[in-house]
């Protein structure tokens, strides 16, 4: 299907692959560089000219491409990987080259020279790890001399970094979950709890838990994990979301969130815990995820770790929830 994609790609408009020539986490465009991966563009003279311009063509094409690299490397979005691919190898090897040199797009593509004054130009980003063409180009130019050619480099160059940056920011835009994580509660069913009551030493692991978790799904992604300060409702003032059959969910949709979490320590003893937490899609009030740890050891001081290791292993390393 990659192949046949590809194929097309650079075939639509008559430039032909000859021996198979390729185009491709995903990276959401966060503010971190865009490991690019540029292969050699093909060329290929169809205008029926008698001279033979092949030693200028190719000329021309080092130059082209080398400019182009010159571009996205000197560009502050992108990383310039190495292409590490061979000249005429498939798809799928140009792809794996692309992957193993640390690129997470490779662009292709091709040049054709239809008439005298008339060239054509098709360019295609694709992202490595999911192999779906992100960005397709068709460009024409005038003329056939070098300064064409630099022309030509300049606006395609342009054109091609804008568009791949736009798409990406669009998918990570699309792929973003606005998560409403609410304050880890205590369920203690340890000897002497009623007595005892929730502590300052209580209170300050809890926290220590939430913050905690917060941040790991706010770096981790697809989360944008919002605030909940105005979240109100007699289960948020008593701290018994977990207890409220899913109320957590129709809270967070007054606050803008399409999924909401809620986390409980559950005490057994004074040097013994559990963890667990469920997250609700906000329209459904349905569970998508959840999970419970094993019996921990260790006081309030060692929530957090117990908090962040259960949904690093549940959630962030599971599939992905939408």
């Amino acid at each position: 299907m990659l192949r046949s994609r590809l194929i097309h790609v650079l075939a639509a408009t008559g430039l032909v692959l000859g021996s198979g020539f390729g185009t491709p986490r995903s990276a959401a465009a966060e503010g971190q560089h865009l490991a690019v991966t540029v292969d050699d563009f093909s060329y290929l003279d169809t205008s029926g000219e008698q001279a033979d311009q092949s030693a200028a063509h190719q000329q021309r094409l080092q130059a082209f491409m080398a400019a182009l690299r010159g571009d996205i490397e000197g560009d502050r979005r992108f990383h310039l990987t190495p292409s590490n691919a061979s000249e005429g190898a498939a798809p799928e090897t140009r792809l794996h080259a692309a992957s193993q040199a640390g690129a997470q797009i490779l662009l292709v593509g091709g040049i054709q020279k239809v008439s005298t004054l008339v060239q054509w130009t098709r360019a295609a980003a694709v992202d490595v790890a999911s192999n779906r063409v992100l960005v397709e180009k068709f460009f024409t130019f005038r003329g056939d001399n070098d300064e064409a050619w630099r022309r030509a480099e300049t606006f395609v160059s342009q054109e091609i970094r804008t568009a791949l940056t736009d798409s990406l920011q669009a998918t990570a835009a699309a792929a973003t979950i606005k998560l409403a994580v609410f304050d880890f509660e205590l369920e203690d069913t340890s000897a002497g709890a009623e007595a005892a009551g929730e502590t300052t030493s209580d209170q300050t692991g809890l926290a220590d838990s939430t913050n905690a978790v917060r941040q790991l799904l706010a770096q981790a992604g697809p989360y944008q994990v919002i605030d909940v300060s105005a979240a109100t409702g007699d289960a948020v003032k008593a701290h018994a979301l977990h207890d409220c059959g899913g109320c957590d969910a129709k809270i967070a949709g007054s606050l803008g969130a399409d999924q909401s979490l809620v986390g409980i320590i559950r005490r057994v003893s004074r040097t013994e815990y559990t963890v667990r937490f469920e997250l609700r899609d906000v329209k459904s009030g349905a569970i998508v995820a959840s999970g419970e740890s094993g019996l921990r050891m260790g006081a309030n001081y060692s929530w957090s770790r117990g908090a962040v290791r259960l949904l690093r292993d549940r959630l962030l390393e599971a599939a992905p929830q939408q």
